[in-house]
C-alpha cells in the first residue's frame, strides 16, 4: 500500500467537518532543576451530531493512538511506536529509543478526559530527568459555549517537567548552549509536529487503538446447557 503524503494530513489541503484554530500559549521557561513546560492548545469547533458520537470514552483511547500514528506518517516511517506490555516509546530508524513512557494513565471526568504517559528515559532525556515528567493529551468539551448546532472543544498537548539531555544542569558550562540549541531543534520540530496533530483532528477521524484497554467488551454468552 502506498505511504500517504504528510502534506495531505494539514487542513489546508482538504475540507474539514470541523474548524480547529490554534491558540497561543506563552512559553513558561525552565525551571530551577532544568526541566521544561511546553503546552500546545487548540480550539476545534464541532458539529454536535458529529460530537455526541464521538464523545465516548473508547475514543480517549484512540484519540491517543491516533497522535501516535501521526507521529509516523509525518516522519514518513522513520519514528515508529513501539508498544510494551507497560510502555510505549518513540523509535528513531528502528532501533534508536528517543523516548520511553510508562503505559498511559486515563482519566475521564465531566465533560473532560486525558491520557497522560509518564516518562522513563531515553536518547532526548537528561539522567537527571529520567522517571520524571509527562506528555498528556487533554480533551475538553465546552457546553456553556456552544451555539446553535455546534460545540467548542478545546484540545491540549502537554510536555510537563520534561528534562532533555542538552539542558541538563549537571553540564553548567554547556547549559545556556545547551538551551538554546533544544529550543531552536528538538522544541521548534515539537511545536511544529503538535500544531499539525491538532489541525488534522478536524477531519474528526481516530485511529483504533491497538490496546482496546478502554473498549466495552460484549458480553459473555452464556454456556449451552
Amino acid at each position: 500500500m502506498r505511504q500517504r503524503d504528510p502534506r495531505k494530513l494539514l487542513p489546508e489541503n482538504r475540507p474539514l467537518p470541523a474548524r480547529v484554530k490554534i491558540v497561543h500559549v506563552p512559553e513558561q521557561g525552565y525551571a530551577a532543576d532544568g526541566s521544561v513546560t511546553t503546552l500546545q492548545e487548540a480550539e476545534i469547533t464541532v458539529p454536535r451530531e458529529e460530537l455526541d458520537r464521538l464523545w465516548t470514552i473508547a475514543n480517549l483511547e484512540n484519540l491517543a493512538r491516533t497522535y501516535w500514528a501521526f507521529l509516523t506518517r509525518v516522519s514518513l516511517g522513520a519514528l515508529k511506536i513501539r508498544y510494551g506490555p507497560d510502555s510505549r516509546e518513540i523509535v528513531l530508524f528502528g532501533f534508536i529509543v528517543l523516548l520511553r513512557f510508562h503505559e498511559p494513565d486515563y482519566e475521564v471526568g465531566d465533560g473532560r478526559g486525558c491520557v497522560t504517559w509518564r516518562i522513563h528515559n531515553g536518547l532526548l532525556v537528561a539522567p537527571g530527568g529520567r522517571n520524571k515528567g509527562h506528555l498528556q493529551i487533554c480533551v475538553i468539551r465546552r457546553e456553556e459555549d456552544a451555539c446553535d448546532n455546534e460545540v467548542p472543544v478545546t484540545v491540549t498537548s502537554e510536555v510537563g517537567a520534561f528534562v532533555p539531555s542538552l539542558t541538563f544542569p549537571g553540564l553548567r558550562s554547556l547549559s545556556g548552549l545547551g538551551r538554546w540549541i533544544y529550543r531552536q531543534t528538538q522544541l521548534r520540530v515539537h511545536v511544529i509536529v503538535t500544531h499539525a496533530f491538532l489541525k488534522s483532528l478536524g477531519n474528526l477521524e481516530l485511529e483504533e487503538s491497538q490496546v482496546g484497554s478502554l473498549r466495552i467488551q460484549p458480553p459473555a454468552e452464556e454456556p449451552v446447557a
